[in-house]
């Protein structure tokens, strides 16, 4: 696998790099990759809505300087900022074991041992995809977008302890739902290099494990 830290990058250009790179993981051109970054503030619409979510109206958005994109991802609204950790993997998951699933989990897992790295004990919640704290505060969101058995899109953990943005929403349409961050939990500031750090490393662990339990299954 190719993990590439892309830096600031908007998300119409990120978007874009995501395809052209799908395209070359279809065609057997590129290895699967994960884009490591950050975006300007962003607020992005899934497949199954969001606009309803949505508590700005246009000038208020454009005079407060955040972009409004609508996308191919599962799920509902989220937002992207400074200080928060975006993760694309385009990754091949036909004939993966378990699927997209397995897949989710594996994301899951990725940014549980992230957060354990740090001290901070987080959970899965059953039918609400991403990370959470406990059954209201939420770390990370997740949303994908799948073609031809390729993902793209990804997940977006919280670092920073600036999470304002979110006030702009109700977080992924939950009523109840509040963000959270690596830094609020931890009690002190963790900077988005040292969380790159530790997040390529537990996401390459972790899907390198998946890999050796695909090539080698249990004997019975």
């Amino acid at each position: 696998m190719k993990i590439i830290d892309l830096g600031l990058m908007n998300y119409a250009q990120a978007e874009a790099l995501q395809l052209t790179t799908l395209d070359g993981v279809l065609n057997g051109s590129e290895d699967n990759t994960v884009f490591l970054l950050e975006h300007p503030k962003v607020i992005t619409l899934g497949r199954q809505g969001g606009a309803e979510n949505l508590h700005l109206n246009a000038a208020q958005l454009t005079e407060q300087g955040i972009e409004l994109a609508q996308t191919t991802r599962g799920g509902n609204i989220t937002c992207h900022f400074p200080g928060q950790l975006v993760a694309y993997p385009i990754w091949r998951v036909e004939k993966r074991p378990g699927g997209m699933r397995k897949f989710f989990h594996d994301m899951e897992e990725a940014v549980i041992q992230t957060c354990a790295h740090f001290d901070v004990q987080a959970i899965r919640r059953p039918k609400h995809p991403g990370v959470w704290l406990d059954e209201s505060r939420k770390i990370c969101s997740m949303g994908i977008g799948v073609r031809h058995w390729v993902t793209y899109h990804g997940l977006a953990l919280n670092v920073g302890s600036d999470v304002s943005l979110f006030n702009a929403i109700t977080l992924c349409g939950i009523p109840g739902a509040t963000p959270t961050s690596l830094s609020a939990e931890a009690g002190y500031e963790i900077s988005l290099k040292d969380a790159k750090h530790v997040f390529e490393k537990a996401f390459r662990k972790t899907f390198a494990d998946s890999e050796v339990v695909a090539h080698h299954p249990p004997q019975k």
